[in-house]
């Protein structure tokens, strides 16, 4: 069904006096293709089976770096499961590409890198045929997929490396600190804010930066790190006119929208591509604490009205959020009376 031969089948599972009873045989097929493409040596590398692999290696004219149907060679399979042994195995095979992209532009390092197998990493860093910032089809470097995963020994690793670009952007334009920050991996945010020359305000393609990614997620720490940079705006506009803090609100995450609050350089009124304002998506959710924490700014105006001529009480009414209309009802002229266009209509 699988076109598995017992070979395939004994070196996956690592059975190395059983493959060397097979290999024995005269007839013995140790290259054959099964329905993937794939080949026993294959199997044994993504297993991490170092003994069988050395066993199949014996073969001269056996094949070690042969493609299976999404363009994967053993040495990428091993690499992404971490097998370090196999992985230094395959890199002393003449013939033996480390560098090999497969179907989606991904080579060995980027599959290690992104699960965080430093072992791998160093190893692979250690071979001359190996470019550690190949972008796959995404666009998406081996710091990229590392940061993204929070795999702090490898961004360690990549970021000291001449020739890794951490700022690289990818086809979203979005760059490896941005990926970080959106995940909330503070110590890996401050692994790169460390190197020289990294741009931490970069917007990707909907214009939002590393801050109003970590603030959509409510990542305190990762968030109070970007404000302390002098190069990061906190009430940098999305495409959608949408500053962190208007993120921020309308998730709920009061620590991330009082860290906000506090510096002079954002606007707590800004009103996005709807008229929406920070209350107006606070209110609209049910966020009591956070309501609480803008109405005890006097420069917060709940009674903005949006596109649609709603203001804050409205969208709470609407949805039944009876703390949160009880809030606004005690700051005096709630708009409880304003007329949307729906009553016009």
């Amino acid at each position: 069904m699988w076109d598995r031969t017992p070979i395939s089948w004994a070196v996956g599972s690592g059975h190395g006096a059983v493959v060397e009873l097979l290999l024995g045989r005269e007839d013995a097929n140790y290259d054959k293709l099964d329905m993937w493409d794939r080949t026993p040596i294959s199997w044994a590398a993504e297993n991490g089976h170092k003994a069988v692999v050395r066993l199949l290696m014996g073969n001269g004219d056996m094949s070690p770096d042969r493609s299976d149907k999404w363009g994967r060679a053993s040495i990428s399979r091993a690499a992404e499961n971490g097998h370090e042994a196999v992985v230094e195995l395959l890199l002393g095979r003449e013939g033996v590409n480390p560098d090999r992209p497969d179907m989606w532009g991904r080579t060995p390092i980027s599959w290690a890198a992104e699960s965080g197998h430093g072992a791998v990493v160093e190893l692979l860093l250690g071979s001359e045929d190996v470019n550690p910032d190949i972008p796959d089809m995404w666009g998406r470097t081996p710091i990229s997929r590392a940061a993204e995963c929070g795999r702090g020994v490898v961004v360690g690793l990549l970021r000291r490396r001449e020739g890794v670009n951490p700022d690289r952007q990818d086809m979203w334009n979005r760059t490896p600190i941005s990926w970080a920050a959106e995940n909330g991996h503070e110590e890996l945010v401050r692994l790169l804010l460390g190197r020289e020359g990294i741009g931490p305000d970069i917007p990707d393609n909907w214009g939002r930066t590393p801050t109003s990614r970590a603030a959509e997620r409510g990542h305190e720490a990762v968030v109070q790190l970007l404000l302390g940079r002098e190069d990061v705006n906190p009430d940098r506009p999305d495409m959608w006119d949408r500053t962190p803090i208007s993120w921020a609100a309308e998730n709920g995450h009061k620590a991330v929208v009082r860290l906000l609050m506090g510096r002079r350089d954002v606007y707590l009124n800004t009103p996005d591509k709807w008229g929406r304002t920070p209350i107006s998506r606070a209110a609209e959710n049910g966020h009591e604490s956070v309501v609480e924490l803008l109405l005890g700014r006097k420069d917060v105006n709940p009674d903005a009205l949006d596109r649609w001529q709603r203001t804050a009480i409205s969208r709470a009414a609407e949805n039944g959020h009876e703390a949160v209309v009880k809030q606004l009802l005690g700051r005096g002229g709630s708009g409880l009376h304003t007329i949307d266009f729906r009553t016009l209509a």
